[in-house]
């Protein structure tokens, strides 16, 4: 019989609620290198040291990993951006342009950034993964958007415009650039550079939708 001081310690074993973010983690990387398309739930598994079958202890499939991706990294920012939509009172011009720099800040993580940019590469092929990024992300934010336009045209602030169509000017020149650069290698001389794009569009965008007089 072993003496207490002559059995071995114990292995070191990882606590089972952060495997899911080893799991994230590990096919974030791969997505990137890789593609979506191309990374096999083995190869998850081998990058995160877990068997495959502890893969699927916690995601149903690789879509469900990418998702899992999503609500990690992007409802948190979208979350705080609506609750802030949301509380604010006055002129959304002020809310608008904060939101949109607070974005643009929190996009500046590449950790962040990576997602939306696996999504724009793999829209085409997988189109499903535009759904789930639509259910999640663009289907709370877009409706607050348009009732905080609405908001701001019955305050007098903002000229009579269509809010739904704002809404998309608003987003639109910001999504662009991200397709432009992400899908077609299209990229300005100075890299992405969100918040130089950020600043120069809200100044086109104020200057058009203010109401006369406005300040």
């Amino acid at each position: 019989m072993k003496t207490p001081s002559s059995v071995p310690p114990p292995k070191f074993r990882r606590r089972a609620e952060a495997r899911p973010d080893e799991v994230l983690d590990a096919a974030l990387g791969l997505f990137m290198e890789k593609g979506f398309a191309a990374t096999r739930v083995e190869d998850i598994a081998k990058r995160a040291g877990l068997s495959k079958g502890a893969v699927y202890l916690y995601f149903s499939s690789k879509e469900a990993i990418l998702e899992g991706l999503v609500r990690r990294a992007i409802l948190p920012v979208a979350q705080s951006a609506l609750s802030t939509l949301d509380a604010y009172e006055g002129d959304p011009r002020v809310i608008i342009a904060l939101v949109i720099r607070t974005l643009g800040a929190r996009f500046s993580d590449p950790q962040t950034l990576a997602i939306p940019k696996v999504v724009l590469r793999e829209v085409l092929g997988f189109p499903h993964l535009a759904e789930m990024y639509r259910r999640e992300v663009l289907d709370r934010a877009i409706p607050a958007l348009e009732k905080l336009v609405a908001r701001g045209i019955e305050q007098g602030y903002l000229r009579p415009v269509d809010p739904e169509l704002t809404v998309r000017s608003i987003v639109g020149p910001i999504m662009v650039h991200a397709v432009l650069a992400e899908v077609f290698g299209v990229m300005p001389k100075g890299g992405l550079e969100i918040d130089k794009l950020i600043d120069n569009h809200l100044t086109i965008l104020f200057d058009g939708m203010s109401a006369p007089g406005a300040k």
